[in-house]
């Protein structure tokens, strides 16, 4: 029986297993890194330890240190989670060896499913997208392999996923680019640079089954979840149901899958990931031999634990025992994820410090947050998981429309996310009517614009601002003068004057006058009520959540009329956060327009710097191996003539 867990990993899904374990009289042991030292989840755990620097390779993908710290700790068994080490078959091999208990599948398993070439030529009459699983890697051998696949082609990572080393390619032109760019991610996430081509499906549907086996040679299929919503190949929005499924077409994919779990006789968790085409053929994919960040779902449709379910079948649950029958109901789920990225600057990681935090109180929320927590370019942007859930016959319109009312209520200031992105997504009516694929946000680009900053955001900065200052009394005593106000957002400034009125402020914003008055947690404006609530950052900013979703305002000192800011021309800034890990010139050299110049790497994401122009490199100011912040001058470029 296992009596003490250490939880291989943070955040979000590191306090997810503990609550788990504590429910179960399980006792859990964290590990940190620097940056997590007072993380959420090592607050909730009943012991921690330290195994390295903020880097995840010197902490988090450690194998040998948290195997130390488990023993150090006296655990029974480790439990990976997902990312990090959950797919590491030689650290599972090494736990073990250890004497511990390894909570998931056993790991010629996890080698086997890891590489995707490998696990289709293991499998047999299992349908699988044409493509290129072989030997070779050299340049040629892959070219000429899509040339006969046909183009569009898909590059793919073989022994990882999660959109790492991934490449769509619609045509041969820049196929040696991409192959090396593709080599370079998959080497840096997963240690393997191994490639395969598969035939790139116009339009797909990406939906996975989970799957859970035990030691008794049972396999079970807890059924499927519709995960198409994708931005850079990765999941923001699951559910279980899929709205493309009919009974028919369930019991296909459900069969297929435990097919697959079956013939490499799997254990624990693993979900099997199918792609469909516009004719409703599926396709195998791949297998993740871990639980999935989307198991929530499955979890509220099936009334499941599926993390309990991971500890007792490694203590050698019976799953036919535990689950004699295993029914789908007619439960909707949705979950979306909370990510630190800016949907309206290509989806690029954001980093900061959280000032101000407030979760929803009814529905699920899976996160590993807390106000002061940094978000650092060192581990994966997901912040958080929302869950709503249904158990009546409520339609899938009504489950939506409960999600965006919770998403509404999120308070999360300090760094940027994606959550008002989601509450946009989720309201469009192909989203509602169910009609959408994995190319969805690719074909609704205008959803990623920021919506303009509204006038109430606007006062309600002003106000906090002007409460805050030093000021106020000095400006309360002339009440014939009223006080001025800058902010900028998204490239615009924005003057507000507020003036001292019996029962509130005069406000104007350029040519519009407004009437407020100010409750505890509330503004009327010109007699409209509405719930708002404001905040400083960290740097003169201030962060406002209000119905129509969260602002980030930066005041703005007055100028002196005439005073401009100076910027180098051709100066080519960092759009994000990151590490420095390549530099393809130097000072002097003459390049062209869409020359690679530089390329950043932030929480396993690569971002190229292109040449807007023809002309000369004039200044390199980081090295390789350089972190670099937001905004920062990477390089300057003297244009051609």
């Amino acid at each position: 029986m296992i009596r003490k867990i250490l939880i291989a990993n943070r955040g979000e899904i590191a306090c997810r297993i503990i609550r788990t374990c504590q429910q179960m009289s399980i006792s859990t042991v964290a590990v940190f890194s620097d940056v997590d030292a007072n993380a959420l989840h090592v607050e909730l755990a009943d012991e921690a330890v330290y195994i390295g620097a903020a880097p995840a390779a010197q902490s988090y993908l450690n194998g040998e240190a948290t195997i130390a710290a488990a023993k150090r700790a006296g655990a029974d068994a480790i439990h990976p989670g997902y990312g990090f080490l959950s797919e590491n078959a030689g650290f599972a091999q090494a736990v073990t060896d250890a004497g511990l208990i390894w909570i998931g599948p056993p790991p010629s398993v996890i080698e086997l499913m890891g590489d995707k070439r490998r696990a289709k030529l293991a499998l047999t009459d299992i349908p699988l997208v044409p493509g290129y699983n072989g030997d070779d890697q050299s340049d040629e051998t892959l070219i000429a392999a899509a040339n006969e696949i046909g183009f569009p082609v898909m590059v793919k990572a073989a022994a990882g996923g999660g959109g790492k080393g991934m490449r769509l390619l619609q045509q041969p032109a820049d196929f040696a680019e991409s192959l090396a760019a593709a080599r370079r991610e998959a080497k840096q996430a997963f240690g393997d640079d191994t490639l395969i081509l598969e035939k790139a499906i116009q339009r797909p549907r990406h939906i996975e089954v989970q799957l859970m086996g035990d030691t008794h040679g049972n396999v079970m299929a807890f059924g499927e979840r519709e995960c198409s919503i994708q931005r850079r190949h990765q999941k923001i929005i699951e559910e279980c149901p899929s709205p493309a499924l009919d009974a028919e077409l369930r019991e296909r994919i459900i069969k297929t899958a435990l097919s697959i779990g079956r013939q490499i006789g799997y254990i624990n968790a693993g979900t099997v990931e199918f792609i469909f085409d516009q004719d409703k053929n599926f396709y195998f994919l791949e297998m993740n031999t871990r639980l999935q960040v989307e198991h929530p779902v499955t979890e509220a449709v099936y009334n499941v634990d599926l993390v309990e379910c991971q500890i007792e079948v490694a203590e050698g649950l019976d799953l036919t025992e535990q689950y004699p029958n295993i029914v789908f109901e007619t439960a909707k789920a949705i979950e979306v994820r909370l990510y630190a990225e800016d949907p309206s600057n290509h989806f690029l990681p954001t980093t900061g410090k959280i000032t101000h935090w407030q979760p929803t109180k009814r529905e699920r929320m899976d996160h590993g947050l807390k106000a002061g927590q940094d978000v650092t370019i060192h581990y994966d942007p997901m912040l958080a998981k929302v869950i709503v859930w249904h158990w009546a016959e409520k339609d899938r319109a009504e489950v939506i429309r409960e999600l965006d009312t919770f998403l509404s209520k999120i308070q999360l200031f300090g760094v940027k996310t994606n959550l008002d992105f989601l509450r946009r997504l989720i309201n469009h009516p192909e989203f509602i009517g169910g009609d959408f694929d994995t190319e969805f946000i690719e074909r609704h680009s205008e959803l990623l614009t920021d919506p303009p900053v509204p006038p109430l955001a606007l006062i309600a900065a002003a106000i906090a601002k002007t409460e805050s200052s030093g000021t106020v009394n000095t400006w309360r005593n002339n009440p014939y003068r009223p006080l001025r106000h800058q902010f900028s957002a998204n490239g615009e400034t924005h003057e507000i004057s507020l003036l001292p009125v019996t029962d509130g402020y005069q406000v104007r914003i350029r040519e519009q006058a407004f009437r407020v008055r100010a409750f505890d947690d509330a503004l009327e404006v010109d007699g409209y009520r509405q719930r708002v609530f404001a905040a400083p950052g960290e740097n003169d900013d201030w962060w406002v959540h209000t119905p129509d979703g969260t602002f980030c305002l930066m005041w703005v000192s007055p100028l002196p009329v005439g005073t401009r800011t100076a910027e180098s021309v051709g100066s080519l800034r960092s759009p994000m956060p990151g590490q420095v890990i390549r530099i393809l010139v130097e000072s002097d050299q003459q390049v062209s327009k869409g020359d690679i110049l530089l390329i950043i790497e932030a929480m396993k994401m690569e971002h190229r710097i292109s040449a807007p122009t023809d002309g000369k490199i004039a200044a390199v100011y980081y090295q390789v191996g350089q972190t670099v912040q937001a905004g920062v001058k990477l390089l300057d470029l003297q244009p051609s003539e």
